[in-house]
């Protein structure tokens, strides 16, 4: 698969339209769900994972590490996500949807109190700091290691750890 990937890469890096094609396929949903996870309304995330594409393909270029692709590209949208938010300053973030949850058999009280937890914690995610919520996002809604994430947010692991235990203490505080 790694190298299918690199291929991929390579093929992207020479200009080959089927390569585009082929990336938009594999990665089109995960760009879209970390945008929508950042707090985009349906169509804005639609419209910002298309910016995404365009950027990447415009940009190819600059892809340094054939390895790095999946990275690149999550951090091509944090900075679409990023640049959007800058430009409609006023804008409120939409509801985080999506966020994985256990299928457990439960008793109903006990239910209807985790579903409220859960309302609690997304509320709070979404009134998060963008680069904290980013932080969180990547790595726990997009399920990416800590190196990966931090790799996708553009930072060293030792600031993306800090930033993630930042949102983890404001989350607690919130929450709890």
């Amino acid at each position: 698969m790694q190298d299918r990937q690199d291929s991929l890469a390579a093929r992207l890096m020479a200009g080959e339209h089927g390569a585009a094609a082929e990336l938009v396929d594999k990665y089109y949903e995960q760009i879209y769900l970390f945008i929508r996870r950042l707090g985009h309304d349906c169509q804005i995330s639609e419209d910002l994972t298309q910016e995404t594409f365009f950027q990447a393909w415009h940009h190819i270029g600059q892809l340094r590490d054939d390895k790095a692709l999946n990275a690149w590209l999550y951090r091509i949208a944090g900075n679409v996500s990023r640049h959007y938010w800058r430009k409609h300053m006023g804008s409120k973030a939409a509801s985080i949807e999506k966020i994985d949850v256990p299928d457990r058999s439960k008793a109903q009280h006990d239910k209807i109190e985790y579903y409220e937890q859960l309302g609690h914690l997304k509320n709070a995610i979404e009134r998060l700091p963008w680069k904290l919520r980013q932080t969180v996002v990547l790595h726990y809604l997009q399920h990416l290691s800590i190196t990966k994430a931090a790799e996708a947010a553009g930072v060293r692991e030792g600031t993306f750890k800090s930033r993630l235990n930042r949102a983890l203490r404001i989350l607690r505080k919130q929450v709890i």
